[in-house]
């Protein structure tokens, strides 16, 4: 078990707060290690000056002292356009997978787009992904299509999954 798994065993350890500027270095470091299709800072930051920023989240430990200068132990981005969610990227490091955090970061996300009257919710994994696919299945999205060829490096096809909202 990681130093990390021994200091936080669920989400609960965590709080969840809106991701800012100062965050996408880390952010950046996430994606990279979660082998997700590159966005880039400049994307990211991008993604914080529009209407959607409520909808970039965060996850830190409860344990630092300091919240705002915790490490993050993963992310969600997602943007709401014309009554829909899509969920673009949702990432934990390594150390901190299988802590809930994931679903919590999903949980919120879906608890916003409700609040904001969205009526679906649209995602793509990988379809290799089996844990991110049943994490996905946990909160009732269903596989809706296949995108062939999809990701690159490696190359590999999307599943389009969907949610009723409401």
């Amino acid at each position: 078990m990681s130093r990390a798994q021994q200091k936080l065993t669920n989400a609960d350890e965590t709080t969840i707060v809106r991701m800012t500027e100062h965050d996408l270095l880390e952010v950046v470091e996430i994606e990279e290690q979660s082998g997700l299709s590159r966005w880039g800072w400049a994307a990211y930051y991008a993604e914080l000056q529009g209407v959607n920023r409520d909808l970039m989240l965060v996850a830190k430990p409860l344990h630092s002292a300091i919240i705002e200068s915790s490490p993050i132990a993963g992310y969600i981005v997602a943007r709401e356009t014309a009554g829909e969610l899509h969920i673009n990227n949702v990432a934990v490091r390594p150390e901190y997978r299988r802590c809930g955090i994931g679903a919590a970061l999903l949980g919120r996300v879906i608890d916003e787009a409700r609040r904001r009257n969205a009526t679906a919710a649209f995602l793509e994994v990988r379809s290799a992904n089996h844990a991110a696919q049943a994490l996905y299945e946990k909160y009732g999205f269903k596989a809706i299509a296949r995108r062939a060829d999809y990701y690159a490096d490696p190359r590999e096809d999307a599943v389009v999954m969907s949610l009723v909202l409401r």
